[in-house]
Parts: structure tokens; C-alpha cells; sequence
């Protein structure tokens, strides 16, 4: 069988596995196991054959549905076109499958519906894949809508717990406004081209937008801008990771968003290529660094295990954007690379934060502590993943935060723009953020005194270390052979993403593509080194004087008291009387003095994110207004 229908066999190997799921694994426990693993591991090995063909000899894959080939010019079916920048995110979506499949059989077996469970979960695996390997928009869409759908079901899957059902409609609401967005975008465009092939779409769009191509391009951006959870655009996602089981936490934190960054990265560089006009980059940085800075800085403000790392996630999607809306090889290439370590890093993350919640029954900061004693597996393999969502060498999220710092500060000395400098500021200082707050996750879930009635918490079991073993080993060995990654993968997708005229002839044959596509510098060419003594000795004084500015500018609040009840009430462990009891430093704790310091920064978030549904969706509306008021003033 020729590689060709690999995509597509794959695609429908997960869609069929949910079926026989439905058919044979109704009452099987051992059926359903059987095929998901079988469903999510021939996947994988599809597109990992591909690899080579792919990614390392730099050919395209051109596959017509129904052998529906184009007609005069003009494509009629739908077409999968797998290029080395798809290729890149659907081995991270494969890898993502079968780890969570793998971790799935132990984690859920204590819940009822588990059919519905693998249903869903195969249903959701085989829409992202679909999506990074079509080449037809409306396809694309479709796979959309698949996703969209499956995500509500698997966020209200436990919906017995808290807020599962609420967090659900919350996704269904949002994540549907999205979608309408997305296809009043795509319709728009086929009334204009008459055509849905993006290939095509890039030949005919390249240098001639009109306004209404302009509407297009700013309706689909903030459709796919949700998917992505952007900021203001992240609003279900947080209530979504926290109740969720792990195993889908992770699914939606490595392939989910994945889904929506590769389809801005497509939209950007490939279909309506506007990568070199400056009022798209400025947008993109823009909304990049807001959801870098909000993200993390709600991140700390929480005592809930997942509902903290859900934040993290939303911002370092932040690092994404900003990367890949810089516009440069080296600031894709930071982009790219940060998006796989993400997958594997907050992946890893979630299925810690699954363990404990497994073996503790909670993942509530102030009950927990002391857990390192009893789960030593789970916290070595946490504290891997925080090293690496912190950025610290020589962990993979050091070595794409790096890249993300140079292309930022790059592009700020070639253009002479202050926004540049103040992005890469912003990166840095968001890195120093981060690590606090898995100072604080650390301190108040894995050392210092085990609770009582925690004093019998045992182990995970073995398919559940698995998992996190696997992804702990690629967040150190990605790291550590950079040069390794870069040449294999990221390269190749850079240089797919830059030379749109190979995308084109390769979908509609040699020739079509009337203009070659003008990059900044030749992809191919992209060899940066992040080993740099003196560009660490100005980071560390960039750091330095960061914290002498935090300590200098403190109000001096520690004895004060924040207004409310709650937890957000104990900001002190007093001792006293005859009886020595130990002190937990909890979620509420440890960085009580910044949250006083910055208490009308939160009181303005905690008021932004209010929960209503109806107020999220008018954030929604409104930054699409203001996308699309953007798009006419300054790219036409």
C-alpha cells in the first residue's frame, strides 16, 4: 500500500475505532481498552512512517478524496495535503493520543460510562488529526465542529463532580460562537473564489484583499483565536482543564489548542500569507503578550491544583503567538518548538496533577502536602515538568523561551520598535512568574507535613507512570539535543510555513503558483545556538534588577489583611498555646504579600472573569468587532 492514504486511514481509524466502540465495547471493559489502544497506536505508527517521506526527504503528500482531482484549474473535492509544517503538529497530536489512551485505562476505571468515555475521547482524536492534515477549509471546519462538540462531552463527562455540567455549557456557548465565526469567514471567501482548496485559496488571495476577504481573514482569525484560547478568547478554558478528567486536561492542553494555533499559523502564513504586512505581526504580539501577562498572573492567584496549571496553559500559548506573530524564521522557529515542548511539558503536568487527585481524591493546595513521601514517582516527574514550563536549563521550555527572547529582541533591533522590547520584558518577566508559582504548587502539595488523612495515599499505578516517564524523558532529551529537534523537525516546518509556492504546485500542480513566496531569511538556514555565556549574564541582570524593583516598589503590606471571607482571608500560620500542631503553607499562603500588593489588579480580574456565561460571551463579540475594525484600518 502506497504511503500516500496514510493520512487519511489514520484520520478514519480513530473515527472507526469509535465506532466498534459503540458496537463491541458496550459491555467490555477489555473491548473497549483493546480498541482504543489498538485505535490510537495504528494511528500513530501511520503517521510516524511518514516521517521520512515527510519531514526528512521534504515531500508533500497530495491526497483527493474519491480521486476527486481538480478540474481546469479548479479544485472541486476535498483534498488532504500533508507538508512538513502539518506533519510536525500531527505527530504531536498522535504522541498526545496514544500517551492519554495509555494513561486512560487506569485512570477512569473507577468511572461508570466508560464506553461514552473512549467514544468521545476517539471521536475528539481523530477531528484534530483531520485538521492538521486537510487542505480543504470547510473540511477544516467540519473537523472543527467534531472537536468542539466531543470537548463539551468529555468536560461534563464526570458530571456528578462540581461544576462539570456548568463548565461544559460554558465551552458549548463560547466554543460555538467560534465556530459561527469560522464559517461566516469561509463562506465569505468561497463567494469570493469560489473554491475552498487552500492551496488555491493562497494562489488566488496572495497581494488581492478586498474588503471582503478583509472580513473574511478577521472573521476566521477570531474563530480560530477561541479555539486557541487566546486572551480574551480563554474564558471556558479554565473551568474546562479543571473538570475534566486528566487524561483529557492533557488532551485539550496538547492537541486542542494545538488545533487552533496551527489553523492561525495556516490562515497567517499560508492562505492569505499576510506575515509581512506589520499591522498583522503588531496584532498577533499583541494579543500573544496580554495572554502571557493574564495568564500567569491568574495562575497564581489559585488553590486548585489543575485550575492553576489551566491558567499556565492559556499563557503559554501566549509564548506561541507572540513567536509565530513576529513574522521571522527565528521567531516561528521559537513558536514551533515552544508548541511541541507545551504538548509535552503541561501534558505531563495534568497527568501529574491526575495522580494526586487519583490517590488523594482531591486537588485542592490547602489539603494537600508532604505527598513526595508517599508518590515519589509523581513528584519527580512533576517537578520535571515544572522545571520545564519554568524555563530552566537545561529542560526544553528553557531552550524555546530562549529563542522566544532573541527573536523578540531581534525584531526589536531591526524595526526600531519599542513593542519588541517591551514583549521581550514582559516574556522574561512572565518565566519569573511562572516559577513562582510551581514554587508554591511544590511547596504546598509535595513537601512539608502530609495531612493526616493522607497518611494511607499510595503510588499510581504503573500504566499510569508510564505516561509521565515517557514525556519526562522528551521534556530533558528535547532540551539537551536542541540541535537534534531543530534539524528534524522544526526546520522543515519553518520552511514549509515560509515557501507557500510548494504548498501550491504540489495541491494544483507545478506551475500554479504564478508568484514565489518572499521570506526574510531562508529557512532552511535557521541554526541558532541558545548556549551564550554573555546573553545569560544579561538575562540574569535583567532578572536581578527586576526583583530589586519588586522588592523596592512594595508597599510594605504584609500585615494587612485583604477585605472577604474564604481563604483569601489567611494570610499568616500564628502559634500559640500548649500544643505544637504543624503548619502548612498552602495554596493561600505563600505569595500573599504580592496578591495585596496587586489587589486591584485582582479585584479587576476576579470581576472580568465572573463566570456568567453571557458576560464571556460579549468579550467574544466585542474583540471580534475590534479584530475586524483593526483588519480595515491598517491592512488595506
Amino acid at each position: 500500500m502506497s504511503y500516500v492514504h496514510f493520512p487519511v486511514i489514520a484520520v478514519m481509524t480513530l473515527f472507526m475505532g469509535a465506532f466498534l466502540t459503540v458496537v463491541l465495547g458496550k459491555h467490555s471493559r477489555a473491548v473497549r481498552s483493546f480498541l482504543a489502544i489498538a485505535a490510537s497506536g495504528i494511528a500513530f505508527v501511520l503517521i510516524a512512517m511518514l516521517v521520512k517521506p515527510v519531514l526528512i526527504d521534504g515531500e508533500i503528500i497530495s491526497y483527493w478524496m474519491g480521486n476527486w482531482n481538480p478540474v481546469n484549474g479548479y479544485a472541486i473535492g476535498i483534498g488532504y495535503e500533508v507538508d512538513q509544517l502539518g506533519m510536525f503538529f500531527a505527530l504531536l497530536v498522535v504522541s498526545t493520543i496514544l500517551l492519554s489512551a495509555v494513561y486512560s485505562l487506569r485512570y477512569i476505571e473507577r468511572d461508570s460510562s466508560q464506553e461514552f468515555y473512549y467514544v468521545l475521547f476517539l471521536m475528539l482524536s481523530g477531528s484534530v488529526l483531520g485538521l492538521v492534515l486537510t487542505g480543504d477549509v470547510f473540511n477544516m471546519f467540519i473537523m472543527i465542529e467534531i472537536m468542539t462538540f466531543t470537548a463539551v462531552g468529555l468536560t461534563a463527562f464526570r458530571n456528578t463532580g462540581f461544576g462539570s455540567v456548568e463548565a461544559a455549557f460554558k465551552y458549548l456557548v463560547i466554543g460555538s460562537i467560534g465556530s459561527s465565526f469560522t464559517l461566516f469567514g469561509i463562506a465569505i471567501l468561497y463567494g469570493q473564489c469560489h473554491t475552498l482548496n487552500m492551496a488555491q485559496l493562497s494562489a488566488m488571495l496572495s497581494g488581492n484583499h478586498s474588503p471582503a476577504t478583509l472580513m473574511a481573514f478577521a472573521l476566521m482569525f477570531t474563530g480560530l483565536a477561541v479555539k486557541s484560547y487566546i486572551v480574551p478568547f480563554h474564558t471556558p478554558a479554565a473551568d474546562a482543564y479543571t473538570t475534566a478528567p486528566s487524561s483529557i486536561s492533557m488532551v485539550f492542553s496538547g492537541m486542542v489548542n494545538k488545533a487552533g494555533v496551527y489553523g492561525i499559523i495556516r490562515l497567517v502564513y499560508i492562505i492569505f500569507r499576510t506575515m509581512d504586512i506589520p499591522a498583522v505581526q503588531t496584532l498577533m504580539v499583541i494579543f500573544g503578550a496580554v495572554t502571557m501577562f493574564i495568564g500567569v498572573t491568574m495562575a497564581l492567584a489559585q488553590h486548585d491544583f489543575k485550575r492553576l496549571l489551566a491558567f499556565h496553559s492559556i499563557s503559554q500559548i501566549g509564548y506561541v503567538i507572540t513567536a509565530v506573530g513576529l513574522c521571522t524564521s527565528l521567531g516561528l522557529t521559537g513558536g514551533l518548538f515552544h508548541a511541541m515542548n507545551h504538548t509535552l511539558f503541561k501534558g505531563l503536568l495534568f497527568l501529574c496533577a491526575g495522580a494526586v487527585l487519583r490517590a488523594t481524591g482531591t486537588t485542592n493546595l490547602d489539603q494537600l502536602g508532604g505527598l513526595s513521601k508517599k508518590m515519589p514517582a509523581t513528584t519527580v516527574c512533576f517537578l520535571i515538568g515544572a522545571f520545564s514550563i519554568s524555563g530552566l536549563p537545561p529542560f526544553n521550555g528553557f531552550a524555546s523561551k530562549w529563542l522566544v527572547y532573541q527573536a523578540a529582541y531581534d525584531k526589536a533591533v531591526t524595526t526600531g520598535n519599542f513593542l519588541y522590547v517591551f514583549v521581550t520584558i514582559v516574556a522574561l518577566i512572565v518565566s519569573v512568574m511562572t516559577l513562582a508559582s510551581f514554587i508554591k504548587v511544590t511547596q504546598a502539595a509535595f513537601f512539608g507535613q502530609l495531612p493526616e488523612r493522607l497518611k494511607d495515599v499510595e503510588e499510581v499505578p504503573f500504566l499510569m507512570q508510564l505516561p509521565m516517564w515517557i514525556m519526562s524523558a522528551l521534556c530533558v532529551l528535547s532540551g539537551v539535543f536542541y540541535n537534534f529537534v531543530d534539524k528534524y523537525l522544526l526546520v522543515p516546518a519553518v520552511s514549509a510555513a515560509l515557501g507557500v509556492s510548494r504548498y501550491i504546485d504540489s495541491m494544483m500542480g507545478s506551475g500554479y503558483a504564478a508568484e514565489k513566496c518572499v521570506t526574510d531569511i531562508q529557512a532552511s538556514g535557521v541554526h541558532f545556538s541558545y548556549w551564550n555565556p554573555m546573553v545569560w549574564l544579561a538575562l540574569f541582570v535583567i532578572v536581578l534588577c527586576a526583583a530589586c524593583l519588586c522588592i523596592l516598589t512594595s508597599k510594605g503590606s504584609r500585615g494587612e489583611i485583604l477585605e472577604g471571607d474564604g481563604e483569601d482571608g489567611k494570610y499568616a500560620t500564628f502559634f500559640s498555646g500548649e500544643k505544637a500542631l504543624p503548619s502548612h503553607v498552602g495554596g493561600s499562603d505563600l505569595f500573599w504579600g504580592f496578591k495585596t500588593d496587586w489587589k486591584g489588579y485582582f479585584n479587576i480580574m476576579e470581576g472580568l472573569h465572573s463566570g456568567v456565561v453571557n458576560d464571556y460571551a460579549l468579550y467574544v463579540v466585542a474583540a471580534a468587532a475590534i479584530v475586524v475594525v483593526f483588519t480595515f484600518m491598517f491592512m488595506r
